[in-house]
């Protein structure tokens, strides 16, 4: 049997796309794979911020098409990246062991964010990381940041930007852990659902592909990941709003912990649940936190 995998041209998507090879080829010796390289539009346009794109799927979608036209065997997304609606004839088939989800914060001259100097110029295009931030340090300014991992660590250690906010999952997988000047406790940023995640796609009327993803599944990532994203999906879904969740399965049941935050950081409303089902949490979750005055905060955000 031989796959093809659909996958981003960075370097980051490239390792995640050959660490999903990796696990499928130890859980099926002899198993021959390659890669598909697609551009996205997420790639291309690098001079807006991902809210001003709009839409869904800027860095999924080319390879969705790819993935119904036959050319590929599966896709490997960030699954925060996904869009949380399925779409039509694909599935994700499998979400590996999760890594870690927390994010960080990278500055040239190695200061945490209560040591930034006032006015700081912080760089991130998540709403979600901003409104977090200036709950903390209202005096900071945002400023958009784009690119891959490593043009935004160029960015910040050549002095374009004080400090910068990333993905600890991404540093670690690309060996680039030195950069991480804080790790954010959870109490100071909670990540975006599903953050730390890989997905992995294909048809669903690939009986074979989907036999063979299986094997590298974890459920217990996969639990986590559905309560989070149920928990969006009841807010709305887009990963341009200033949402953000974080579950953990313990002992049969899964914790969730979801968080709606204006955009000036100012309100916050942040609620935890309990459950053994994701789906069924996520979406009360959502109901409490929108019973909570969440709405309000979501409309102005948009």
């Amino acid at each position: 049997m031989h796959l093809t995998f659909a996958t981003r041209p960075s370097a980051l998507a490239r390792w995640q796309t050959a660490r999903v090879i990796q696990l499928l080829q130890a859980a099926h010796p002899g198993l021959e794979c390659d890669e598909y390289l697609i551009t996205t539009t997420g790639d291309r346009v690098l001079d807006r911020s991902l809210p001003e794109i709009g839409g869904k799927g800027f860095f999924t979608a080319e390879l969705e098409d790819a993935l119904l036209s036959g050319k590929v065997h599966a896709a490997v997304h960030s699954l925060k990246d996904l869009p949380i609606e399925d779409t039509p004839g694909i599935v994700i088939a499998a979400i590996p062991e999760r890594e870690a989800a927390y994010d960080v914060l990278v500055s040239a001259n190695h200061q945490t964010l209560s040591g930034l100097l006032e006015g700081a110029r912080v760089g991130t295009c998540s709403v979600r990381r901003g409104a977090q931030l200036l709950a903390r340090r209202p005096d900071v300014t945002i400023l958009p940041l784009r690119g891959n991992v490593d043009t935004r660590l160029r960015k910040v250690m050549s002095g374009e930007y004080d400090a910068i906010v990333l993905a600890q999952a991404g540093l670690i997988r690309l060996g680039l852990e030195t950069y991480i000047t804080e790790v954010f406790p959870l109490d100071v940023m909670l990540p975006a659902p599903g953050q730390g995640a890989l997905a992995v796609q294909s048809r669903a009327d690939d009986a074979e592909t989907l036999g063979l993803l299986a094997a590298i599944h974890d459920p217990l990532s996969a639990a986590s990941v559905a309560a989070e994203r149920a928990f969006l999906s009841g807010l709305g879904g887009g990963c341009s709003l200033p949402v953000a969740a974080f579950a953990e399965k313990n002992n049969g049941t899964i914790i969730l912990t979801g968080a709606v935050i204006s955009m000036d950081g100012k309100q916050a409303i942040r609620l935890s649940a309990v459950d053994k089902e994701p789906n069924k949490l996520g979406e009360r979750l959502a109901e409490l936190v929108l019973e909570r005055g969440a709405a309000e905060l979501l409309k102005a955000a948009v």
